[in-house]
């Protein structure tokens, strides 16, 4: 729905929606996930809020470079020159083939786009009540002109910054990944007892799941007060196969009790390799190329007939071959040892991470910086976490930093890095000599644009400039959602009018990327919070109690459910899982979804078949009116504190109460002409439109369709029920003359159920025996209750417990 244009801040209500990835299909979980926003942007339109609700796609990076290269059988080569006659195979080969960085974003470009009219049709089916004017891409030129501006400016400010570095890399996709983007797996292994040779001949035995690194070993590490190396510190060992002698140190994070005490230093084998490294100031020996094969040449001082068995060879190649030359060599001791431990792995990736020295952008983040660490820590307790216990990952992540945020990636479609290096005489680039572009010039792609004072003739010429070939990873992107939807920049009026942003709807898993990151750039840039409060959703689960995911193979895609139980149904599961709570995937809750559905039509249609003047008069219908006040409470209070679920829950536990109680007690009564009757039409037909707007957020469908029977105008944007109304309209209410009553009409159908009659069977006398105050409140029930249980005699006689004999 458009947003209005003329609200102030305090008027407004605004969502800082998650971008989808366009890469490929959605699947139910995203229908579970999405459902929770909606929710909330229909209660607080209902509540006379201007809600701002857009919609974005997330269409850059791996993911979508991923589905490009394996739907039309491409890769992109930077080298090919571009081709604007390009047309891609029509059958796709076994072999991809290369394409130019150009025409590869050009496909990635009319894919994203044809993957995006999908995902609307899904979301408008899944009735997001969005604003569909406002949608844009991660990877459109409104987008990549903010982003690069933000690098800009952090650049200015000293936040971003380049480094050479150790970095960890994915050999498949030849990418720098960040600290946020890894996953741990288990996987098998085997420790392997190799012996060094000490200045007096005597072996020193290490055990390494890593024998093939022995090339780039840079020194033993033991713990200061492990006694049984303490001789060996500051002394020299040599290494096996390799010949290299290298120091052995003392550090604390070597554990005496793993393996024998003493480790092996790699440049690099894992990140434990660089803080050696780093620390106790070690030399680097590189073995490893970006593709993760061996380098050609062995490092400086190593053994060349022994490394040029290896060049040339993948890790595991490698391995195989260092273990055959150990045992020739008589330098391992025994059998492997054969063990699972967790191996780093990126997120999207199938091969281990390796450890590769390289020049990377980073933006500071207090991985470094306890300052700016303290900071977001304090941003972290302003932000209104649902649910709250969820903070604790987002503080536990920042107090686990290691590092600065690694933003460059060695890849292709993406917002690029927006700087240009000047060239040398020789033609080597000046790494210190950045040519940026100016702010009105963006965005910009370095590869193909011309940097101010120069023309295209001169790159990669001396004396010229060459530019950044990186791309940023996409959070960099994605945590600049709030700006971007807002109008940062672009549309001062609307950023006003928006942000800071009310709500924050994502999966909890990206708490330490998306979330974190979207902080560090509001702090930095706004000096607040990007929104107020954050709603959490949890994972759909399969039958086997494991995430849903399309990675994986066991999702489940959402068109055939849809069609099976309807999209109301689909919301209904989605309302009953709670926030920061996996859910399972249950077509069981589903069909209870789709029944509450064709009730409220069925309720709907007896109610309005009735009339509706009339004043409430009688005490029955007071004091459902009464109740009805406090359900209405209950859900407003519910959906404020974003517990979709407890909302939902109390109006459907009301709604089934008037279906099966109120509405059998009052049924024979509705159908006169009388001022009893017109009491009933007028609590029926103000209970039925209260309901309709309670049931709204979350069955948005068949309340706009029986709305539509009686009212002008959408259900979605009617005013949201007032309790004092309802209150006013009840009077002096006695709320229990519908306990009462309910009581007894249960009690009935209880009667006949138990002696397998039908409900439509008269009774002759039903005998009520029970204390004063019970009987007190039913009296003006009774005549109610005769008519709904088909009973010809209610006797009332007091008494100490409440009974209820049945002669029929």
């Amino acid at each position: 729905m458009p947003f209005d244009r003329s609200a102030t801040r305090d008027q407004v209500y605004s969502i800082d929606t998650p971008p989808p990835t366009v890469s490929g299909s959605l699947h139910v979980g995203h229908v579970f996930s999405y459902t929770h926003p909606d929710i909330f942007a229909r209660f607080w339109r209902m509540r006379g809020k201007a809600v701002f609700y857009p919609m974005w796609w997330d269409d850059n990076g791996l993911p979508t470079e991923r589905r490009v290269q394996n739907h039309f059988g491409v890769r992109c080569d930077p080298w090919i020159p571009y081709d604007p006659d390009f047309q891609p195979p029509a059958a796709p080969g076994k072999q991809q083939l290369p394409i130019s960085r150009r025409n590869f974003i050009e496909l990635c470009l009319r894919q994203t786009e044809i993957d995006e009219k999908a995902f609307e049709e899904l979301w408008r089916r899944t009735g997001l009540s969005v604003d569909w004017s406002t949608t844009d891409q991660t990877i459109g030129p409104r987008a990549r002109a903010l982003s690069q501006r933000a690098f800009l400016l952090g650049l200015q400010r000293g936040e971003a910054y380049q480094a050479e570095a150790p970095t960890l890399w994915d050999v498949t996709f030849r990418t720098a990944v960040a600290q946020a983007e890894l996953e741990d797996r288990e996987r098998p292994g085997a420790f392997h007892r190799i012996g060094f040779t000490a200045d007096n001949g005597q072996k020193v035995f290490i055990e390494t799941t890593r024998p093939e690194l022995l090339p780039a070993c840079v020194a033993l590490v033991a713990h200061p007060s492990d006694e049984r190396y303490q001789p060996l510190f500051g002394k020299t060992v040599r290494t096996p196969l390799f010949g290299v002698d290298v120091p052995v140190k003392a550090h604390h994070l070597a554990d005496p009790a793993k393996g024998s005490g003493i480790a092996m230093v790699c440049t690099f084998g894992d990140t434990t390799d660089v803080v050696w490294w780093r620390e106790l100031d070690l030399p680097m020996r590189t073995v490893f190329r970006p593709d993760g094969r061996f380098a050609a040449q062995a490092p400086a001082g190593v053994d060349s007939g022994a490394y040029e068995q290896l060049a040339g060879a993948t890790a595991y190649t490698a391995r195989e071959r260092v273990v055959a030359m150990l045992r020739a060599s008589g330098d391992l001791v025994g059998e492997p040892r054969t063990v699972t431990h967790a191996v780093k792995f990126y997120e999207k990736g199938d091969k281990p991470l390796e450890i590769i020295t390289s020049r990377q952008w980073y933006i500071r983040n207090g991985g470094r910086d306890p300052q700016l660490r303290a900071a977001l820590l304090a941003r972290g307790r302003e932000l209104q976490w649902h649910p709250p216990y969820m903070r604790a990952r987002y503080e536990n992540w920042v107090q686990g930093l290691a590092g600065d945020w690694l933003i460059s990636r060695q890849r292709f479609f993406g917002v690029p890095i927006p700087v240009w290096y000047r060239l040398d005489e020789d033609g080597s680039p000046l790494r210190d000599e950045l040519v940026l572009p100016p702010y009105d010039s963006l965005p910009v792609d370095p590869s193909s644009d011309v940097p101010p004072g120069f023309v295209e003739e001169q790159r990669g010429k001396p004396d010229g400039f060459i530019g950044d070939s990186d791309v940023m990873d996409t959070w960099a992107t994605s945590s600049l959602s709030p700006q971007m939807v807002s109008g940062w920049v672009v549309d001062e009026d609307l950023f006003g009018r928006v942000f800071p942003m009310d709500l924050r709807p994502q999966a909890h898993e990206i708490i330490r990327t998306w979330l974190f990151s979207s902080v560090l750039r509001a702090h930095v840039e706004q000096g607040s919070l990007p929104w107020r409060h954050v709603a959490l959703s949890g994972w759909i689960l399969d039958p086997d109690r494991k995430k849903m995911s399309k990675s994986v193979g066991n999702a489940t895609t959402p068109i055939g459910v849809l069609e099976q139980y309807g999209t109301d149904a689909i919301r209904y599961w989605a309302a009953k899982g709670r926030l920061g709570t996996d859910t399972a995937f249950d077509p069981a809750q589903m069909k209870i979804g789709r029944r509450l559905a064709i009730k409220i039509l069925n309720a709907s249609k007896f109610a309005l078949s009735l009339g509706t003047a009339g004043e409430v008069t009688e005490p029955l219908d007071r004091a459902l009116l009464h109740r009805l006040a406090g359900v209405v409470e209950r859900v407003t209070q519910a959906l404020t504190a974003y517990d979709y679920t407890q909302a939902l829950e109390s109006t459907e536990e009301f709604f089934w109460f008037f279906c099966d109680d109120y509405l059998e007690l009052v049924k024979t009564r509705a159908y006169g002409s009388d001022a009893a009757s017109g009491s009933a039409q007028a609590t029926l037909t103000v209970t039925l439109s209260t309901l309709l707007r309670l049931f709204a957020p979350f069955l948005p469908f068949v309340t706009e369709e029986v709305w539509s029977w009686g009212q002008e105008g959408s259900v979605h944007v009617a005013s949201w029920p007032d309790p004092d109304e309802l209150r006013a309209l009840a009077g002096a209410a006695e709320p229990a003359v519908l306990a009462a009553a309910s009581t007894a009409i249960g009690a009935v159908r209880k009667a006949k159920s138990d002696r397998q009659v039908s409900m439509r069977e008269p009774i002759s006398v039903l005998a009520v025996t029970a204390p004063q105050d019970f009987l007190t409140a039913l009296s003006p029930a009774v005549a109610d209750l005769r008519s709904a249980g088909v009973i010809s005699e209610v006797k009332l006689t007091v008494g100490d417990t409440p009974s209820f004999e049945v002669a029929l």
